[in-house]
């Protein structure tokens, strides 16, 4: 393995890990879509400070850029409480204006520079290692790597100083405001943060792949886990785990390093959708399945308990008069006799004691408008679920 193919896993490694910070927080806020219009409407910002230094490696660029990012913000703030529109379409009439007024000031006074409209949405991994730091005569690195460690060593700095903040506000803006904190405050800063972030890893890896690890990452440890701390350790896990498996699956490919990592991230992420253990979409269909099941065995006690006469409690009556299918009354009746519900005699239904007392427990329930109290009482007396 070459140096250079160190380096770019590396500054993809280190993006990775800088974007997850921001990003965990923005899905919890439920803006993620807010991160999109960031990475776009930074341009502006970059092209001006930029005619202002003529220097694509000034620190200004990225003061203009976090500018430009919060100002996209107080845009989409502005007019979303103006009530006449939803957050969404605040951020769909923001972002486009102020992303095409950057275009429009490349095409017309920034041909002449690699500041060009491809970098700005895919950037270029492959070329970050010939774009080297040079202190005095010393080759210190890349400079994308000296960047974004840096953001990345204060957004790490002032995760450990304000982490309590931040979560108290995330979760609870009314709580963090009556124990004296600034939700606003906090708001703004972390809009400030994923815009510096944002700019720190435009020219490198494009806004296209640092919208995917800004939200990916975050978006696919929310399925696995419900703690912040470890969902903030699963988005830096799954954000660099992506990038390298990324770098390595367009070098066999020969095609975009980029491209090829905000592919990874959408199957890495299509993999925890599907088969996540509690929230993936197969354990919600299985669940809801044995909710029914649940529920049809609920309906079936019930029924049993308000009837004693045996013509109520034939087998067939499921079919005949209950309008259930065989199938869903044989595994009603199969439910029941494993959690000992019921006994068959003759195809005769019956209730066994603990059926009687849990339908004595359901029918106290809902009289008195407990039904939530329901699937606890099921755990108590489910051995086996639908």
């Amino acid at each position: 393995m070459s140096s250079a193919q160190i380096e770019i896993q590396l500054i993809a490694s280190l993006v990775a890990i800088a974007c997850a910070i921001p990003g965990t927080f923005l899905v919890l806020r439920k803006m993620a879509l807010i991160t999109d219009a960031i990475s776009h409407s930074i341009l502006p910002g970059i092209v001006i400070g930029f005619f202002i230094t003529h220097d694509l490696s000034s620190p200004l660029l990225i003061i203009m850029a976090a500018a430009s990012g919060v100002l996209t913000v107080v845009l989409v703030e502005f007019i979303q409480k103006t009530g006449l529109v939803k957050e969404d379409t605040a951020i769909g009439l923001v972002f486009p204006a102020l992303f095409s007024i950057g275009i429009i000031l490349i095409a017309q006074n920034a041909n002449d520079i690699h500041l060009d409209i491809d970098a700005v949405l895919l950037g270029e991994l492959a070329f970050a290692p010939f774009d080297r730091l040079i202190l005095g005569r010393t080759d210190v690195g890349p400079k994308s790597l000296w960047i974004i460690g840096t953001i990345l060593l204060i957004t790490l700095g002032l995760l450990f100083t304000f982490f309590k903040e931040l979560k108290v506000s995330t979760f609870d803006a009314g709580l963090a405001s009556a124990l004296g904190l600034s939700p606003v405050v906090m708001h703004y800063g972390l809009m400030t943060v994923s815009s510096i972030t944002t700019v720190g890893a435009f020219d490198a890896v494009g806004a296209i792949l640092v919208i995917a690890l800004m939200i990916a990452p975050a978006a696919t440890a929310y399925l696995l886990t419900n703690d912040l701390k470890k969902m903030l350790v699963l988005a830096v896990l799954f954000g660099v785990g992506s990038a390298i498996s990324g770098y390595w699956f367009a070098h066999a490919l020969d095609t975009s390093i980029s491209g090829s990592m905000t592919t990874v991230l959408g199957l890495v992420f299509l993999l925890v959708y599907l088969f996540a253990p509690n929230k993936g979409l197969f354990s919600v269909l299985y669940r809801q399945k044995q909710q029914r099941i649940e529920v049809s065995l609920l309906t079936f006690l019930l029924h049993l308990g308000n009837h004693q006469e045996e013509k109520e409690r034939h087998v067939k009556h499921l079919n005949e008069h209950i309008n259930w299918q065989k199938v869903r009354s044989k595994s009603v009746l199969d439910l029941a006799l494993k959690n000992n519900m019921i006994t068959i005699d003759h195809n005769i239904v019956s209730l066994t004691k603990k059926g009687k007392n849990f339908t004595t427990e359901a029918i106290d329930y809902i009289v008195t408008n407990k039904n939530s109290e329901i699937e606890h009482m099921k755990d108590r007396f489910f051995l086996f679920r639908g």
